[in-house]
């Protein structure tokens, strides 16, 4: 289960949350039945602890939001993208280490 500091968006809430956002958002296309999914969710939880109001991590569950997974392409989960000013800077597809995402987050600070 995710932390309260990670927020779950939908369509209805995704693209004004991240243009709205100043600080780099790290967004998680992620399901409930995806095995690497849940593998990488403590991490980001941990992150979103960690770096606290520097950076805000969010998720989107594919199955209940499948406008916005095709909105972005996402073939595959976890895929992780970093926005900064509402605008999307990276991407990762699959795990990764936490050093990183932070690397990556750090990046557009």
């Amino acid at each position: 289960m995710a932390s309260s500091s990670v927020l779950h968006l939908t369509e209805s809430n995704f693209y004004q949350t991240v243009r709205e956002t100043q600080v780099p958002v790290l967004v998680d296309f992620w399901a409930t039945w995806c095995g690497p999914c849940r593998m990488i969710a403590p991490v980001l939880d941990e992150i979103a602890t960690e770096q606290g109001e520097k950076v805000r991590v969010v998720k989107v569950d594919v199955d209940n939001n499948r406008k916005l997974a095709e909105d972005f392409r996402i073939k595959n989960i976890p895929t992780l993208l970093f926005f900064k000013g509402g605008e999307l800077r990276d991407q990762v597809v699959g795990l990764t280490s936490k050093a990183d995402l932070i690397s990556r987050l750090d990046s557009l600070k």
